[in-house]
Protein backbone atom coordinates (compact mmCIF):
# COMPACT_ATOMS: atom_id res chain seq x y z
CA UNK A 1 0.00 0.00 0.00
CA UNK A 2 1.25 3.03 -1.19
CA UNK A 3 2.24 5.66 1.82
CA UNK A 4 -0.18 8.74 1.16
CA UNK A 5 0.72 10.72 4.29
CA UNK A 6 0.75 14.52 3.79
CA UNK A 7 4.39 15.64 5.51
CA UNK A 8 3.62 18.21 8.33
CA UNK A 9 3.59 21.87 6.37
CA UNK A 10 6.93 24.01 6.95
CA UNK A 11 6.95 26.35 9.85
CA UNK A 12 6.83 30.08 8.81
CA UNK A 13 9.85 31.77 9.10
CA UNK A 14 10.74 34.50 12.12
CA UNK A 15 10.29 37.96 10.65
CA UNK A 16 13.20 40.38 11.83
CA UNK A 17 13.47 43.63 11.97
CA UNK A 18 16.66 45.50 12.49
CA UNK A 19 17.58 48.54 14.08
CA UNK A 20 21.28 49.94 14.45
CA UNK A 21 22.74 53.03 13.21
CA UNK A 22 26.02 51.47 11.86
CA UNK A 23 25.41 50.51 8.62
CA UNK A 24 27.57 47.63 8.77
CA UNK A 25 26.08 45.81 11.56
CA UNK A 26 23.09 46.20 10.17
CA UNK A 27 24.53 44.61 6.93
CA UNK A 28 26.30 42.12 8.71
CA UNK A 29 23.14 41.09 10.29
CA UNK A 30 21.04 40.77 7.74
CA UNK A 31 23.42 38.73 5.79
CA UNK A 32 23.57 36.36 8.45
CA UNK A 33 19.81 35.81 9.14
CA UNK A 34 18.52 36.39 5.50
CA UNK A 35 20.81 33.30 4.62
CA UNK A 36 20.08 31.42 7.52
CA UNK A 37 16.74 29.18 6.61
CA UNK A 38 14.12 29.77 9.13
CA UNK A 39 14.81 33.95 8.79
CA UNK A 40 13.24 36.90 6.91
CA UNK A 41 14.67 40.27 7.39
CA UNK A 42 11.30 42.54 6.90
CA UNK A 43 13.51 45.53 6.83
CA UNK A 44 16.42 48.35 9.01
CA UNK A 45 16.52 51.13 10.83
CA UNK A 46 18.88 53.14 11.74
CA UNK A 47 17.79 54.84 15.05
CA UNK A 48 14.60 54.26 17.91
CA UNK A 49 12.10 56.09 15.96
CA UNK A 50 12.62 54.43 12.42
CA UNK A 51 11.96 51.25 14.37
CA UNK A 52 9.16 52.27 16.06
CA UNK A 53 7.54 53.79 13.10
CA UNK A 54 8.57 50.26 10.94
CA UNK A 55 7.55 47.95 13.87
CA UNK A 56 4.09 48.81 13.65
CA UNK A 57 4.04 49.00 9.78
CA UNK A 58 5.59 45.75 8.90
CA UNK A 59 4.81 43.44 12.27
CA UNK A 60 8.07 41.70 12.73
CA UNK A 61 8.06 38.63 15.43
CA UNK A 62 11.71 39.79 16.57
CA UNK A 63 13.78 43.60 16.45
CA UNK A 64 17.17 43.20 17.11
CA UNK A 65 17.58 46.96 18.90
CA UNK A 66 20.95 48.67 19.22
CA UNK A 67 20.99 50.93 22.42
CA UNK A 68 22.82 53.35 21.49
CA UNK A 69 21.33 55.63 18.76
CA UNK A 70 21.45 59.18 17.23
CA UNK A 71 17.50 60.49 17.88
CA UNK A 72 15.98 58.19 19.97
CA UNK A 73 17.86 55.42 21.38
CA UNK A 74 17.02 51.83 22.03
CA UNK A 75 15.47 52.45 25.57
CA UNK A 76 13.06 54.97 25.04
CA UNK A 77 12.41 52.86 21.85
CA UNK A 78 11.99 50.10 23.79
CA UNK A 79 9.61 52.21 26.36
CA UNK A 80 7.86 53.30 23.11
CA UNK A 81 6.75 49.82 21.31
CA UNK A 82 5.60 48.75 25.09
CA UNK A 83 3.54 51.37 25.48
CA UNK A 84 2.22 51.24 21.81
CA UNK A 85 1.22 47.76 22.26
CA UNK A 86 3.61 46.17 19.96
CA UNK A 87 3.53 42.88 20.16
CA UNK A 88 7.42 42.32 18.65
CA UNK A 89 9.65 40.22 20.82
CA UNK A 90 12.64 43.17 21.44
CA UNK A 91 16.13 41.27 21.75
CA UNK A 92 18.79 44.31 22.83
CA UNK A 93 22.00 43.42 20.54
CA UNK A 94 24.50 45.77 22.00
CA UNK A 95 28.27 46.27 22.90
CA UNK A 96 26.97 47.32 26.62
CA UNK A 97 26.67 44.67 29.73
CA UNK A 98 26.64 47.27 32.79
CA UNK A 99 23.12 47.63 34.96
CA UNK A 100 23.39 50.97 33.73
CA UNK A 101 21.89 49.46 30.38
CA UNK A 102 21.19 45.87 31.34
CA UNK A 103 18.81 46.64 33.95
CA UNK A 104 16.60 49.50 32.44
CA UNK A 105 16.11 47.42 28.75
CA UNK A 106 14.73 44.64 30.35
CA UNK A 107 12.52 46.97 32.84
CA UNK A 108 11.55 48.68 29.73
CA UNK A 109 10.38 45.43 28.05
CA UNK A 110 13.24 43.87 26.61
CA UNK A 111 13.19 39.58 26.10
CA UNK A 112 16.44 39.19 26.23
CA UNK A 113 19.77 41.02 25.95
CA UNK A 114 22.88 39.33 23.80
CA UNK A 115 26.06 41.28 23.00
CA UNK A 116 27.33 41.99 19.59
CA UNK A 117 30.29 39.89 19.47
CA UNK A 118 28.45 36.61 20.51
CA UNK A 119 28.85 33.65 18.24
CA UNK A 120 26.86 33.65 15.31
CA UNK A 121 24.96 30.39 16.96
CA UNK A 122 24.20 32.14 19.92
CA UNK A 123 22.40 34.90 18.07
CA UNK A 124 20.64 32.73 16.09
CA UNK A 125 19.81 30.64 19.08
CA UNK A 126 18.73 33.73 20.62
CA UNK A 127 16.60 35.03 18.15
CA UNK A 128 14.90 31.96 17.76
CA UNK A 129 14.45 31.94 21.71
CA UNK A 130 13.10 35.29 21.62
CA UNK A 131 10.26 34.82 18.73
CA UNK A 132 9.27 32.07 21.78
CA UNK A 133 8.52 34.61 23.68
CA UNK A 134 11.52 33.45 25.77
CA UNK A 135 14.27 34.82 28.16
CA UNK A 136 17.68 35.37 26.68
CA UNK A 137 20.51 36.53 28.31
CA UNK A 138 24.14 36.53 27.27
CA UNK A 139 26.54 34.50 29.95
CA UNK A 140 27.64 37.90 31.30
CA UNK A 141 24.33 39.58 31.95
CA UNK A 142 22.89 36.49 33.28
CA UNK A 143 25.58 36.60 35.55
CA UNK A 144 25.17 40.00 36.74
CA UNK A 145 21.69 39.88 37.40
CA UNK A 146 22.49 36.63 39.73
CA UNK A 147 24.88 39.10 41.30
CA UNK A 148 22.24 41.57 41.71
CA UNK A 149 19.58 39.05 42.88
CA UNK A 150 21.93 37.27 45.55
CA UNK A 151 22.85 41.00 46.92
CA UNK A 152 19.83 42.98 46.16
CA UNK A 153 20.65 46.79 47.72
CA UNK A 154 18.05 48.28 49.21
CA UNK A 155 17.27 51.53 46.70
CA UNK A 156 14.17 51.73 45.22
CA UNK A 157 15.45 53.68 42.27
CA UNK A 158 18.03 51.89 39.89
CA UNK A 159 21.30 53.43 39.29
CA UNK A 160 20.56 55.58 36.38
CA UNK A 161 17.13 57.06 38.13
CA UNK A 162 19.43 58.01 40.72
CA UNK A 163 21.87 59.79 38.25
CA UNK A 164 18.91 61.86 36.71
CA UNK A 165 17.81 62.28 40.19
CA UNK A 166 20.94 64.10 41.54
CA UNK A 167 21.37 65.98 38.71
CA UNK A 168 18.26 67.47 38.58
CA UNK A 169 18.42 68.14 42.49
CA UNK A 170 21.43 69.94 41.83
CA UNK A 171 18.96 72.62 39.30
CA UNK A 172 19.90 71.03 35.96
CA UNK A 173 17.28 70.84 33.38
CA UNK A 174 16.30 67.96 31.02
CA UNK A 175 18.62 69.13 28.28
CA UNK A 176 21.57 69.59 30.61
CA UNK A 177 21.10 65.77 31.97
CA UNK A 178 20.94 64.58 28.64
CA UNK A 179 24.62 66.22 27.65
CA UNK A 180 25.69 65.35 31.48
CA UNK A 181 24.63 61.87 30.89
CA UNK A 182 25.34 61.26 27.07
CA UNK A 183 21.47 60.38 26.66
CA UNK A 184 18.70 62.19 24.89
CA UNK A 185 16.12 64.04 26.72
CA UNK A 186 13.09 62.01 25.39
CA UNK A 187 15.13 59.14 27.82
CA UNK A 188 16.05 61.59 30.70
CA UNK A 189 12.03 62.46 30.10
CA UNK A 190 11.10 58.67 30.29
CA UNK A 191 13.47 57.88 33.44
CA UNK A 192 11.66 61.09 35.08
CA UNK A 193 8.53 59.31 34.59
CA UNK A 194 9.81 55.91 36.06
CA UNK A 195 10.95 57.98 39.31
CA UNK A 196 7.15 60.08 39.65
CA UNK A 197 5.49 56.10 39.44
CA UNK A 198 8.34 55.27 41.73
CA UNK A 199 8.27 57.93 44.00
CA UNK A 200 4.05 58.30 44.08
CA UNK A 201 5.01 62.23 42.67
CA UNK A 202 4.11 64.49 39.89
CA UNK A 203 6.46 66.33 39.21
CA UNK A 204 10.61 67.19 39.47
CA UNK A 205 10.15 69.05 42.26
CA UNK A 206 7.89 66.56 44.56
CA UNK A 207 10.69 63.51 43.25
CA UNK A 208 13.01 65.72 44.60
CA UNK A 209 11.58 66.59 47.96
CA UNK A 210 10.48 62.82 48.33
CA UNK A 211 14.37 61.48 47.43
CA UNK A 212 15.51 63.81 50.14
CA UNK A 213 12.60 62.17 52.88
CA UNK A 214 13.43 58.71 51.99
CA UNK A 215 17.18 59.22 51.87
CA UNK A 216 17.60 58.18 48.76
CA UNK A 217 19.27 61.45 47.97
CA UNK A 218 22.20 62.80 49.86
CA UNK A 219 22.53 67.22 50.54
CA UNK A 220 25.94 66.56 48.78
CA UNK A 221 23.25 65.68 45.68
CA UNK A 222 22.12 70.02 45.36
CA UNK A 223 25.82 70.96 45.22
CA UNK A 224 27.10 68.98 42.26
CA UNK A 225 28.38 70.97 39.57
Amino acid sequence: MTDRTTPPPAEPPIRLLIADDHPIVRDGLSSMFASTPGFEVLGEAADGAAAVRLAQRLRPDVILMDLRMPGMDGLTAITELTRLGVTARVLVLTTYDNDTHVLPAIEAGATGYLLKDAPREELLRGARAAARGESVLSPSVAARLMNRVRTPGPQLLSQRELEVLELVAAGNTNREVAARLFITEATVKSHLLNIYAKLGVSDRAAAVAEAFNRRLLTPEARESP
